[in-house]
């Protein structure tokens, strides 16, 4: 898959006396990860993994980079805050254990292993959070060595960042920042890189996280992944009744086809009535908007619209 695969899988796979066929799919941003961290444990640093340790594709970065270097995944900066205090040796370093069960490599040693990391990320967090991170634990690698041996002590690892996800995340803080009644997210309900953008589309404005058109039962009716709860719901009155333009945010995941995105904004326009300007706006060959809608395109996939 594009989030790659474990060694584990593999020798498992060989255990069972499978050979199996292989096509690999491996997206390579995530290889570059791979790549880095097999880099960096070869000049001696430990690889700090900024990503959910329960999803496939930290998964299988943490089962590569283990194999060149100990390991060890964190959730978020709560957790880059407390491996801080860790390096600046505030914690018992008995109690680590207890604080990161389970998310460190089996050779992984509190000493001396945090005295050389560099960090890399899942590939689908949001890009500004793992700078963030980095910085934080740059920081304090500074205090603790001083920045004449910061170099010696921490990797700078911005170049494994995927540009794609962080072009997308980036697009998204242009239509918050642009204003809008409401917001639509096409995208897996299983999707990580799709929630982080529901998550910030919520921080502005309500925000209904869809698979597919088929999710929008009505005018009056969607039904929706919650952000909060988790769970599904259906939410009644969802469009604005207002003699004032609609304004519409609406974006996608990385893997959601652009097909999908369009017949979302079609079956929205039927609803308005305005269906025969939507599809003039859509058409690749068309010089002109259609009378009484806007679309603007802020990147590939991300839209802003206004309907009259």
């Amino acid at each position: 898959p594009a989030f790659g695969t474990t060694v584990e899988l593999f020798e498992k796979l060989r255990v069972l006396g499978i050979d199996p066929m292989r096509y690999d799919a491996t997206c390579p941003f995530v290889e570059k990860v791979w790549k880095r961290s097999a880099e960096l444990g070869s000049r001696g640093y430990t690889v700090v993994i900024h990503g959910k340790h329960t999803h496939e594709e930290t998964r299988a970065t943490f089962s590569h980079a283990r194999l060149a270097a100990p390991t060890l995944m964190i959730r978020d900066m709560a957790e880059a805050k407390l491996l801080s205090r860790y390096l600046r040796q505030e914690i018992p370093l008995e109690q680590f254990e207890t604080d990161f069960t389970a998310r460190y490599s089996a050779d992984f040693r509190v000493d001396p292993h945090l005295k050389k990391i560099g960090v890399v990320n899942q590939t689908t967090m949001l890009a500004t959070e793992t700078q963030e991170i980095a910085e934080l634990l740059k920081q304090t690698m500074a205090e603790v060595y001083g920045i004449s041996r910061l170099s010696e002590h921490f990797a700078d690892t911005r170049d494994t960042l995927c540009y794609a996800t962080q072009q997308n995340q980036e697009a998204v803080y242009g239509l918050i920042n642009s204003g809008g009644d409401f917001a639509i997210v096409v995208g897996g309900y299983n999707s990580s890189n799709t929630s982080l953008l529901v998550e910030l589309c919520e921080q502005k404005v309500p925000t209904f996280h869809i698979e597919d058109a088929n999710e929008i039962l009505t005018k009056n009716s969607i039904r929706h992944l919650d952000f909060k709860s988790g769970e599904m719901r259906v939410t009644e009155s969802w469009i604005p009744s207002k003699r004032e333009p609609i304004q519409i945010i609406l974006t996608a995941g990385a893997s959601c086809p652009d097909a999908l995105v369009d017949e979302v904004i079609t079956k929205i326009a039927t609803f308005l009535g305005v269906e025969d300007k939507i599809a003039l706006v859509l058409d690749p060959y068309s010089q002109g908007l259609g009378e009484n809608v806007q679309l603007v395109s802020i990147a590939k996939g991300a839209y802003h619209i206004e309907i009259k």
